[in-house]
């Protein structure tokens, strides 16, 4: 047959006249052809929306076809639309802290993704030396990942978590930007240390150290640098202060001795495990966060102003100490501090590898003057697959920072001298703070003007840290795995300090008649240094019908070393250089140095856990752990920590299988037994501390020798429940407990009159410390719908705190200012609370204006207890289309605190000479001038609160363009508001006021301000 008609070119020419019905098949034939050639390269659009398990919907996330360069970015809403060629079969979504998932497209057109955390592992939990399955926890654990966190420029970790875990305080010690602060979980049982838990970050357990030098007395593990004049201890920093909060993915807390016990003697306090980002396969993403904020003083105490100062004067009849003015000395002390936030992280990566990085920038200014904290962070995570089979793989991860610090004269401790804020408050309102040329006022005697001492003080101290880890594994079998860890931690501190020679501080004021230039200065540095190997094998198969074993063996060494030294000087006089610059512009009697080198602490443990699943119903964990390490005696080295738990979970029982009212029901109950080895190094042994005077060398006693010193150990029974009802709309758990410490470990002081050179015996007291609670966390979906949804969340904790079986009675709790020389508060003795508040108890005034007592003062009563009986978190989540608003209440009912500084710093003595507490002046009866300052439970109050701590009010903007993508506004606010009665600054506070390592508890002595802070950020995606 021949043709009627050639292609040429693109056209068609014709050779004869076709006829009408060569003309149609010719149409139909080019239709055909043009519609397989457009067929082979059609697009179709698939659309969906991308959410976590509990349907929040996820922006950002990277959609991409699998084998393809296509890829598109989820919006503001978590709504995606992408063109997918013919020959696509798949989409990939990834997002950082998030699993990666692959789904089959099979010709949909509407594919919506749910996504679980990359922490969760399919459902699973970061637990010590590796992760199970959810429905596989038989112990107490908590998990958080960032969308529950705390928002806002936050500093440390640990500020993450407050108010969000059941059984967990987490308590700002003061407002000082990088200050520290106390965790406790299930109560308080610490007779020595801090009674903090152990963090582990990516797999490497951190010490409570900090490597920023002290700038208190002590002749063993610290340096001396604090001059006279009674200026007091300053208060630590927070040794996390070196992690970015914003790299951080999850956070697991353990808190009962079946979850804990696996990290044995280091677990007493319960457990944290950090999981910082990682990368996830897919096209290099860049996640950028930035924020800036303004803070202002949350509370002021209620103090007179001038006017008030002088009708105070008239009412008592006094004619000395009104000089005229109105001098709000606070507001002279105080600022409007500003912060800045800058984070960025770049992550990618493929089936073979992926990464991450991050670098972070903060500066966060105090509100009190010359105050502030700068921080820079950089982070590196990498997860790598070698050989074809992909089982040899290895893990990195490094975390960089260095922290800058300014420090205000703020102490825990000073004496009638006073530190800043004492000075402040009890500044005579009627006294200009500067002389009429602007020259700063300074007068001979012992009462210095806040001003002065601030533009005399400087404290600068910088801490570099590095943790670095290395961790290959090789998977045997699909089953078996082994894995080695070896890390290092190294944290480096400088701090100088200085006083110049103007201000009037007894051994720092110029004395030319006595040949004494003046002024003081220090520099002392310190090293920390942590290095682990950790070996483990991963054992996790099925190995009989429906049992499976999930197991893991292990050995692991860990040593550690502290060490730093300390010069200081005075004499300088006014020379224009920073004193610490030039100590050697000092007379030689003046200056002095000091150094130390704790014992190298080793650790050598062995560990091991079974998991035993039947039929996903059934299942029971066993854990041991041996631990040996050089603190303890010859006769004590190792320590063993068992624990047993098991779990029922009823929803999969067949009898239930058809309710579909009912999502989750399991049952647990566990045993444990863990330790506490948070004691000085070398306590065990002999120690002395070198030395020298006019005759030689010396050597001083540090302590004495116990060769049966051994482990501080915690038994606690936990029994729980887990369950969530209504496709989880409302889900919860609830944890009885009882905690029992034993063995406690203490240094006990030698009874004087005791022979020269007598030193700390370190030993185990017999008695107990028994904490026991209820924990009720309950989460609920109350609305859920397309444009508009409503959560609400809460946790309650019910504590019940004693002592019991402790010979004797153990003082701390220093009471500190003027009146009040070598006085304690609490005590730890059998039969009440640890730290129980025991003084005179108050009755009242008496005609004359003083101050009555039981017993006329001569008795001293249990009158308060500084351990809360309630513990409360409470959040809440709005969301309207693009606008959501997220508030964070957490409070603590039950507890009293001590106000030392209405006790010393502000009594009606001062009138005349300094300021008052503006109350003293409405009392019924008028107090006498010549009332003796004395501790009574006058001045304990009752410290219960609410505090809205976090609000953040969010809009999604959505993608700007083809770059901008997730477009996120926030406006976040800190500290909004505290309901409570306190009279104090902030009822959330924890003054230190040990004596000789005992800690203390509920005394509030004019610590750094709590700070209001506003701050406005964005964050999105490229």
């Amino acid at each position: 047959m021949t043709s009627n008609f050639l292609l040429r070119n693109a056209g068609v020419v014709f050779r004869n006249r076709p006829d009408a019905k060569t003309l149609q098949k010719t149409a139909m034939s080019l239709f055909i052809l043009l519609l397989s050639c457009f067929t082979a390269y059609a697009q179709s659009v698939v659309t969906g929306t991308v959410t976590d398990k509990e349907n929040t919907t996820l922006i950002g996330v990277t959609v991409s076809v699998e084998g393809k360069s296509v890829r598109t970015l989820t919006d503001a809403n978590g709504k995606y639309a992408i063109n997918v060629p013919a020959d696509g079969k798949k989409l990939t979504f990834s997002y950082v802290g998030m699993q990666t998932l692959t789904l089959d497209i099979e010709g949909k057109k509407i594919l919506n993704a749910v996504m679980g955390s990359a922490n969760e592992l399919t459902e699973v939990t970061v637990v010590g030396y590796g992760s199970v399955k959810k429905n596989d926890l038989t112990g107490a654990v908590a998990t958080l990942s960032a969308k529950d966190f705390n928002k806002g420029p936050l500093i440390a970790p640990d500020q993450l978590l407050q108010g969000k875990v059941a059984g967990v305080q987490m308590i700002n010690n003061s407002g000082q930007p990088g200050g520290a602060t106390t965790v406790r979980i299930r109560g308080n049982a610490a007779v020595t240390g801090t009674g903090q838990p152990l963090y582990v970050v990516d797999g490497v357990a951190l010490t409570s150290n900090s490597a920023r030098p002290s700038a208190s007395p002590s002749s063993v593990g610290g340096v001396k640098a604090t001059p006279g004049g009674g200026l007091g201890s300053a208060p630590g920093g927070n040794p996390l202060n070196f992690i970015n909060p914003s790299d951080i993915a999850s956070m697991e807390i353990l808190k009962d001795a079946s979850a804990t016990a696996i990290y044995g003697s280091r677990a007493a306090y319960g457990v944290v495990l950090i999981t910082t980002k990682r990368g996830a396969s897919g096209a290099t993403k860049l996640d950028v966060n930035a924020s800036t904020g303004v803070s202002n003083l949350m509370n002021q105490l209620e103090v007179l102003d001038g006017n008030q100062y002088r009708s105070a004067l008239n009412k008592y009849g006094l004619t000395a100490g009104d000089y005229g003015g109105n001098v709000d000395a606070m507001k002279a002390i105080t600022r409007t501090a500003y912060n800045q936030n800058y984070s960025v992280g770049i992550s990618g990566g493929n089936d073979a590898s992926t990464y991450r990085a991050s670098f972070g920038y903060q500066d966060q200014q105090g509100i009190i003057r010359k105050t502030d904290l700068k921080k820079y962070t950089a982070a590196f995570n990498g997860n790598f697959k070698f050989l074809d089979s992909k089982k040899l793989g290895m893990d990195v991860s490094l975390i960089s920072s260095q922290y800058n610090e300014n420090i205000a004269p703020i102490t825990n401790d000073a004496g009638f001298t006073g530190s800043l804020i004492s000075q402040a408050l009890s500044w005579n309102p009627t006294r200009p703070l500067r002389n009429t040329d602007g020259s700063l006022f300074i007068e001979n005697g012992r009462i210095i003007n806040p001003l002065a001492m601030s533009e005399a003080y400087s404290d600068k101290s910088k801490v570099s840290s590095i943790l670095g880890s290395v961790s290959p594994y090789y998977k045997i079998t699909p089953w078996l795995e082994y894995r080695m860890l070896v890390s290092l931690n190294y944290s480096s501190g400088v701090r100088r300090n200085s006083t110049r020679s103007f201000i009037n501080i007894e051994g720092v004021q110029a004395k030319p008649a006595d040949n004494f230039l003046g002024g003081y200065a220090s520099y002392s540095n310190s090293e920390l240094l942590t290095q682990q190997f950790t070996n483990t094998l991963t054992f996790n198969k099925e190995i009989a019908t429906k049992l499976n074993l999930n197991a893991v063996v292990g050995y692991e060494y860990t040593n550690y070393i502290n060490k730093g030294t300390n010069m200081n000087a005075s004499g300088f006089g006014d020379i224009p250089v920073d004193y610490t610059d030039a100590l050697q512009a000092t007379p030689p009697n003046n200056r002095r140095m000091s150094s130390f080198s704790d014992p190298t602490t080793e650790l050598q443990s062995y560990f091991a856990r079974a998991i035993f699943n039947y039929a996903g119903k059934y299942l029971l964990t066993a854990t041991i752990r041996a631990d040996g390490s050089t603190r303890f005696g010859s006769d004590n080295k190792y320590g063993y920590f068992p624990s047993f738990s098991a779990a029922w979970n009823i929803k999969n029982e067949e009898f239930l299988a058809g309710t579909e009212w009912l999502d989750q029901l399991k049952i647990r109950a566990g045993y444990g037994r863990t330790g506490n080895q948070e004691f000085p190094s070398g306590s065990s042994q002999k120690r002395f501390a070198f030395g020298y005077d006019s005759g030689g060398p010396t050597l001083t006693g540090v302590n004495n020798e116990n060769k049966k010193l051994k482990w501080q150990a915690d038994e606690q029974i936990n029994i729980g429940a887990d369950f969530g009802f209504l496709k989880s709309r409302l889900t919860g758990s609830i944890d009885f407990f009882r905690k029992t410490t034993t063995d406690l470990l203490f240094p006990q002081i030698p009874f004087y009159p005791s022979a020269a050179g007598a030193s700390v015996t370190w030993v185990n007291l017999p008695g107990k410390i028994i904490n026991k609670g209820v924990e009720l966390t309950l989460n609920g979906s109350i609305i859920d719908r397309t444009d508009f949804s409503w959560s609400l969340g809460g946790n309650a904790t019910f504590l019940d705190n004693k002592v019991k079986d402790i010979a004797g009675i153990i003082n701390t709790g220093t009471l500190n200012g003027q009146g009040l020389s070598d006085v304690t508060l609490e005590v730890i003795q059998s039969g009440l609370p640890l730290f129980a508040m025991v003084t005179r108890r108050y009755e009242g005034l008496d005609a004359g204006g003083f101050s009555k007592y039981t017993d006329d003062g001569y008795t001293l009563y249990y009158v308060g207890n500084p351990n809360p009986s309630v513990i409360l978190g409470i959040s809440t989540d709005f969301r309207y289309k693009k606008l959501s608003l997220g508030l964070n209440f957490n409070g603590s009912f039950g507890q009293d605190i001590y106000n030392n500084t209405a006790n010393s710093v502000l009594p009606i003595t001062n009138l005349g000479t300094r300021n008052v507490a503006a109350p003293l002046l409405n009392s019924a009866i008028q107090e006498s001038l010549a009332n003796p300052i004395s501790a009574s439970s006058r001045y304990i109050e009752k410290g219960n609160y609410l505090k809205l701590a976090n609000a953040t009010l969010n809009y999604n903007v959505g993608n700007l363009g083809k770059t901008i993508k997730g477009l996120n506004v926030y406006v976040n606010g800190q500290n909004l508001f505290v309901i409570t009665k306190y009279t104090g600054f902030d009822p959330e506070v924890n003054v230190d006021k040990s004596i000789n390592g005992v800690p203390s508890a509920g005394i509030e002595y004019v610590p750094y301000p709590t700070a209001r802070t506003f701050n406005f950020g964005v964050n999105f995606s490229l």
